[in-house]
């Protein structure tokens, strides 16, 4: 049936727009709220000098200039190229949740409505916003607005327009920012450009991982069914049919999210860059792609079927690979900072800006998110990676996720361990900063597919298997993926000890040790290993490569310290060895003597096995005997192939990160990211055999560690024991005693050892006794669990010497 000109869609009647469009053509159309440029001088008057200059006026960058602003900072400035709002934040949807599955992300969340709902009292500016239990939608234009009528209150200036032409840094770190007015010197650069931050970076050489996608949104005519209703409709979000809809005055707006396959990325900004006059345009809608999932909206809100659409809009939004936005200090550039590759910048507007004025004022993040980390991308990010992962987040953006996930778009990148193709037929992968890992191995008859589940699935009993493999005999694990820096010099020392809480090793030497924050927060946990006089190797976990090394480069040049410090993580290649039967098995391979009493626990010798050379450290993630070789990556086949064949009588075989996880997990070792990070002080996380409070360096947090220590602990770090069915703690799942939520697990497996369910928990310290009783929540059920003494298993260099004392009654 043809209405006014156009066709009947199931029902849903088109006024006034093209069925078939030429996607990717963009065309202006009004904003909903028009503003026109005001002159420079209206704004304020140019400044030479700025403390920080934001780049780019959508809802982030404006927050962020609110948010230093009223914190005190003088001198903000914010240069937008056109106008407030331009780029993505004026045609945004507008929904505000509490929702999301990443439990720091709820904080920012949660920080950005509860400001907007106190925005219109402290600024007087009318907001076109309505706030529901838990959901809800702001109007964008007006909110932004808000934001810069509160940062003008508090002193910060905002220009436009004024588009930064070029950026220089200068030798002390401050940087040269020239628009067409003129030049600005700043401290510091945000860049919060939005599909503009690709350019910005290019401006500094650095290539930002970010992908414009074309996101469509509809909205009705009044609906009478709508209009009739007393209160507002909530929030609907369908994640079977990949959309979101809510009222839009008397009718509904409704977004979906298409498949990867038909989503549409705006290549040719990607390849020449955005237009350099697209402001407040849209591109050409295209219903064709997204009907689908209209029609699945008609059958969950059959009223759809009877209305008009009045305005189709779709316009473009910055995806980064994994959807989620980059906000931090970036790595290898120093005093610049990024808040970029917002898919959701309205809710995420407010809380980021509190955030990042905090971290910039106070010198560490107000808590942990690394997830947002923008070093977790390197040179490895390539734009077709970020393409390939930028289309598949998309269409994944309404499914249900599950623990362990794996997402194959983009995969494998050119960051593979020599044993890639050795290893890729014979197990399951996952994915570790660019790298891939095995996670579990499979025998002939065993199911080798992805699985996804929230129960045990297809990994269970062939992780079962890998883990006896090494408590009994001897494994080989792949651990590549590594961060690892080379650290000498002649103020090398000097250096990691105002770094470190523990002391550093001797010569030949290693230990674990742990960077805090100035408020006494594990900030990283690395192996450093003291290989020559002032020359160190620097070992850290795969997600933390570049957030570490950010640290210690910065921290290097405020102390004005005379040291070279390069990443030496893709040329080295990583096989750890461990089980009672791997000193028998690598004896084979070297003239080195392999011995107790010669090659102890913790000691880092350069070795030849089978005449490849090696740094090899005494060390396993396992707790069992154990080697870590590190060697050139180009030797990673050889080396293993020797290794594999030097061990067969001893039954060797290889084992992944699920099984290290559960054998480290029963050895109570904490794992940085889940037991501790920003949010944790290493005396709540058990880790004071670690932390020398008496060294006489006065290292970062050292003084803050100490007023913690005086005021005592509020919570405290658990090893929890459960019976469960077939279903098995992961992390964050909450700890209830009496009825009440007081606490959270941070990691958790499947002990095969004693097989019942294991987790590592935070308490408050009046729960954390050994036999306390509390509950674990899993998939809604929740479980009786206790605090047991740790660690479960009693690592081998432990058991060794308790042999050797006499006391084997404690084993």
């Amino acid at each position: 049936m043809l209405r006014l000109g156009t066709r009947r869609l199931r029902g849903l009647g088109l006024r006034g727009f093209p069925l078939r469009a030429s996607p990717g053509r963009p065309h202006s159309v009004c904003s909903r709220r028009g503003e026109e440029n005001p002159p420079l001088s209206a704004e304020s008057r140019w400044k030479d000098q700025a403390e920080t200059v934001i780049i780019g006026g959508g809802c982030v960058g404006v927050s962020l200039a609110y948010h230093l602003a009223k914190a005190g900072m003088k001198d903000v400035v914010l240069l937008e190229k056109s106008e407030l709002t331009a780029g993505s934040t004026w045609h945004a949807a507008g929904l505000t949740t509490y929702f999301h599955p990443g439990i720091n992300l709820k904080k920012i969340h949660y920080y950005s409505i509860k400001l907007y709902e106190k925005l219109e009292e402290e600024t007087g500016q009318i907001l076109a916003g309505l706030y529901n239990p838990g959901d809800g939608h702001i109007d964008p234009y007006s909110l932004t607005m808000a934001l810069a009528a509160g940062a003008r209150k508090y002193g910060a200036l905002l220009i436009y327009p004024a588009p930064v032409t070029s950026l220089k840094l200068r030798s002390d770190g401050t940087w040269d920012v020239e628009t067409p007015h003129g030049f600005m010197r700043a401290n510091r650069i945000v860049n919060a450009a939005g599909f503009w931050a690709r350019e910005v970076g290019k401006m500094i050489g650095l290539e930002h991982p970010l992908i414009p996608v074309q996101h469509q949104y509809i909205i009705t005519s009044t609906i009478p069914e709508v209009k009739a209703l007393k209160r507002e409709l909530p929030v609907l979000r369908d994640l079977e049919g990949s959309f979101y809809l809510r009222q839009e005055r008397d009718g509904l707006l409704f977004g979906p999210y298409e498949s990867q396959e038909k989503m549409k990325v705006q290549d040719s900004w990607v390849a020449s860059g955005v237009p350099p006059g697209f402001g407040k345009e849209l591109f050409e809608s295209d219903l064709d792609r997204i009907m689908e999932h209209v029609e699945a909206a008609m059958d969950m809100v059959p009223v759809l079927k009877k209305a008009d659409i009045i305005n189709i809009v779709n316009g473009p939004i910055t995806y980064s690979p994994d959807i989620l936005p980059m906000v931090g200090p970036h790595q290898g550039v120093r005093n610049y900072w990024v808040a970029i590759g917002f898919g959701y910048g309205i809710i995420h507007a407010g809380g980021v800006g509190k955030y990042l004025s905090d971290w910039i004022l106070h010198g560490e993040p107000p808590f942990d998110l690394i997830e947002l980390d923008p070093n977790r991308y390197g040179k490895w990010t390539t734009t077709e990676y970020t393409e390939a992962k930028a289309r598949e987040s998309y269409g994944f953006n309404n499914i249900v996720g599950y623990p362990k996930e794996e997402r194959f778009a983009g995969r494998p990148t050119q960051r593979v361990s020599g044993l890639y193709k050795t290893l890729e037929s014979k197990c399951s992968m996952g994915f570790h900063a660019g790298w891939e890992q095995p996670h579990w191995f499979y025998k002939p008859g065993q199911d080798p597919g992805y699985r996804p589940s929230f129960r045990r699935t297809n990994w269970f009993e062939p992780v079962g298997s890998e883990y006896q493999q090494v408590m009994q005999r001897v494994g080989v694990i792949d651990l590549s993926p590594f961060g690892k820096f080379n650290i000498k010099g002649q103020d090398s020392i000097r250096l990691l000890d105002y770094l470190f809480a523990n002391v550093i090793p001797k010569v030949g030497f290693t230990n674990i040790s742990h960077m805090l924050t100035p408020k006494g927060r594990v900030y990283a946990e690395l192996t450093v290993s003291h290989q020559s006089p002032g020359e160190f190797l620097l070992v850290t976990g795969s997600g933390s490569e570049l957030h570490d090394l950010r640290w210690i480069e910065e921290e290097a040049i405020k102390g004005g310290c005379d040291v070279e410090i390069k990443n030496i993580t893709d040329e080295l290649g990583v096989l750890g060895i461990a089980g009672p039967y791997s000193r028998k098995v690598l004896q084979k391979l070297t003239s080195d003597d392999l011995s107790d009493n010669v090659f102890k626990f913790l000691q880092t010798k350069p070795l030849k096995v089978s005449n490849i050379p090696v740094t090899a450290i005494r060390i396993s993630y396992t707790g069992e005997l154990g080697w870590e070789l590190y060697h050139r990556r180009e030797d990673s086949a050889a080396l293993y192939d020797a290794i594999m064949n030097a061990g067969q009588e001893e039954g060797i075989d290889n084992f992944g990160t699920y099984a290290m996880n559960a054998l480290r997990l029963e050895k109570a070792f904490r794992a940085w990211g889940s037991e501790m990070n920003c949010d944790t002080n290493p005396l709540e996380a058990g880790l004071e055999s670690f932390v020398k409070l008496n060294k006489p360096a006065d290292f970062i947090g050292k003084q803050a560690l100490k007023q913690i220590k005086a005021k005592g602990l509020k919570r405290r770090l658990v090893c929890l024991t459960l019976a469960t069915d077939d279903v098995d703690p992961e992390g964050n799942e909450s700890i209830w005693y009496d009825g009440k939520v007081v606490g959270n697990t941070t990691s958790g497996s499947y002990s095969y050892r004693i097989q019942k369910s294991l987790a590592f928990a935070y308490v408050p310290v009046e729960l954390s006794k050994v036999g306390q009783q509390v509950e674990v929540e899993l998939l809604g059920k929740n479980y009786p669990a206790v605090v047991i003494q740790e660690p479960l298993v009693l690592t081998e260099p432990t058991r060794s010497r308790l042999q050797k004392t006499g006391g084997k009654d404690k084993i």
